[in-house]
This record gives C-alpha cells, structure tokens and sequence, in this order.
C-alpha cells in the first residue's frame, strides 16, 4: 500500500507529495498531519504537489479549500503544481485556479512561473 501523504518542509513553505488517488479514504488524516507541521514549522505557504495523482474527488476539492481557508485566515497562501488534465479538469469546475496559483512544477512554483489557464 503507498503511503497516503508525503511532507517536506522547505523554509516557511509545506510541500504536501499527493498520492496517485486523492479521495475520501487517504484525506482523513490530512487536516490532523498538516495542522502539526504547520505550528512546528511557522508555515506561510503551503503547495500541493499533484504530479503522481490521477484522480482527485470531492474529498480532494475539500482537503484543498480547508487549507486554503486557514492559510488565508493566517496571512498565507496555497498553491499546487503538476496537475494533470484529468485533475486540472476537477479543479476548474470546482473553482480552484481562481483561488489559488498553479504552476507546472515544483521549480515553477518556487521560481514563482503559474501556469496559463485555456
């Protein structure tokens, strides 16, 4: 079984490695895991890394508009990178490039190039 979620600490920003399947069964620990990294670490940025993920559900669109939430409470941003077209598809119905920067990659998002939207 992979594991659920990986996380990486990079200065003030979390990255959050995403599994090959974002959905209700692997989100449930998310919210508990990323709130202690975020105190432990003075967290200002958090980016979600879609690059191995080939599906993404409601549970998914949730994880992110939580997180975007409470770093824009806090004075911080979300971002994400490496969406394929099948995600990029659920996050463009749900609203998510609107809210938050996308980039193409995790070099791209540190560099701070975001991604064209069609």
């Amino acid at each position: 079984m992979e594991p659920s979620f990986i996380y990486e600490a990079k200065g003030r920003t979390l990255v959050i490695h995403l599994p090959r399947e974002l959905d209700h069964h692997n989100c449930r620990n998310l919210k508990y895991e990323t709130d202690l990294l975020m105190a432990e670490n003075y967290i200002s940025r958090i980016l979600f890394d879609f690059t191995g993920t080939e599906f993404m559900d409601s549970s998914g669109i949730g994880i992110l508009l939580n997180r975007y939430k409470e770093m824009k409470a806090s004075g911080g941003k979300t971002c994400l990178y490496g969406a394929g077209p099948q995600v990029l598809r659920v996050l463009k119905i749900a609203g998510i490039p609107a809210l938050m920067e996308m980039y193409d990659s995790e070099e791209a998002a540190f560099g701070g190039q975001g991604v064209e939207m069609p």
